[in-house]
């Protein structure tokens, strides 16, 4: 857990227990500083914003034509992608919208994503991920004392959106990821999508094969997606002016409910955010969410640290996701609490894509040259 001894921007909420996070002289760190630099390359809600949606949406109804889809969305029952999928029917697309169940949705979550589909008159895929594999895999990146825990989900639902694209031959994905709530980088993760560091985690501590575990390679990913099948991921939120109270407003009045607590559409990554990371690695990153929030200036500073002074868990509350966690992946409570004390180990430990990212990176620069 962080605490006072810690250095913190003067103008966000940042500290120095974020690993990544430097200070200039003026007390300033780097998330403020690159912000204005980011923001002129991603973030544009305005009428200049406005002009390159109508532009984007044109392309995603002209690549479309003539089949079933012209885009996938993936929904999670989250505020960003259900607010997103009312805005996608409103701008004329037809989505074929995807939902990825691996194991840790919660009740409220299902409703929403049945609100939310039906609302719509959308098609709905749900790709079920085997327990066991998962389960086996959860167990294996908790036994082996990486920070990024949410590995297992977050690869398992980009390569499924990836492998329906290329069902439907849909070559435009819709990413409710938006800079107005995100644009803080997580300078302490190691990319989820790397499946070179997931199957070495998971060769080192699993017990069982990968089945019925989609996963997408860097090749795949860095290549033959974006430069040959033409794959490619929008991102519209960042286009529009977005601001979530206003989105959970909207779509309360369409039935979806709100959830109690952030991420509350994933019991695990609920776990994971409030408890294992600070405990574990002393991140709490809810001071990169609030960060994000100063920046965009859906909140003041003053409001994100007396936010801040709340305990990111209830001990009592918390102590039954824990025992509900430890009985679902089927491991003791005791060896929990023991992982929980050990060394974090990093990502790097393990076999990873760095080297390999550095040979794809011409080739797809070259490919797309050519295609001009």
């Amino acid at each position: 857990m962080t605490d006072n001894t810690y250095q913190i921007c003067k103008t966000c909420v940042m500290d120095s227990s974020m690993p990544g996070t430097v200070f200039n002289q003026d007390g300033i760190c780097n998330n403020c500083t690159e912000f204005p630099i980011k923001a002129a390359q991603h973030w544009r809600p305005n009428a200049e914003g406005a002009a390159r949606l109508d532009k984007m949406l044109a392309r995603i109804k002209s690549l479309g034509e003539g089949k079933d889809y012209d885009c996938i969305l993936g929904l999670s029952g989250g505020v960003d992608s259900s607010y997103l999928a009312f805005k996608v029917r409103e701008w004329g697309l037809r989505p074929l919208v995807l939902h990825v169940d691996a194991g840790w949705n919660t009740e409220l979550a299902v409703a929403n994503i049945r609100q939310v589909v039906e609302a719509n008159g959308y098609d709905l895929v749900t790709e079920v991920v085997n327990w066991e594999t998962m389960k086996d895999l959860q167990r294996a990146y908790l036994r082996s004392g990486v920070p990024n825990q949410d590995v297992p989900q977050d690869h398992v639902f980009i390569a499924s959106l990836f492998h329906y694209a290329r069902k439907y031959r849909i070559r435009a994905i819709i990413s409710g990821h938006n800079f107005a709530t995100e644009s803080t980088p997580m300078r302490w993760q190691h990319p989820a999508m790397d499946r070179i560091n997931l199957r070495d985690i998971h060769r080192a501590y699993g017990k069982s094969p990968l089945r019925d575990y989609r996963t997408v390679s860097a090749l795949e990913l860095f290549f033959l997606s974006p430069a040959v099948r033409q794959i490619k991921f929008y991102h519209p939120l960042n286009l529009i002016p977005y601001d979530k109270e206003d989105a959970v407003k909207f779509l309360e009045s369409q039935g979806w409910r709100k959830y109690e607590r952030k991420h509350g559409e994933s019991i695990f990554t609920r776990l994971f955010q409030d408890y294992i990371l600070p405990k574990k690695f002393g991140i709490d990153k809810r001071r990169a969410h609030l960060t994000s929030l100063i920046h965009s200036g859906s909140l003041t500073r003053e409001r994100a640290l007396s936010l801040l002074e709340v305990p990111p868990f209830d001990d009592s509350q918390i102590r039954r996701e824990i025992e509900f966690f430890c009985r679902k992946i089927e491991i003791s409570i005791e060896e929990f609490d023991r992982l929980m004390k050990e060394n974090p180990r990093s990502h790097k430990d393990f076999a990873n894509w760095d080297r390999y990212l550095a040979l794809l990176q011409p080739l797809k620069n070259f490919f797309l040259h050519i295609r001009g």
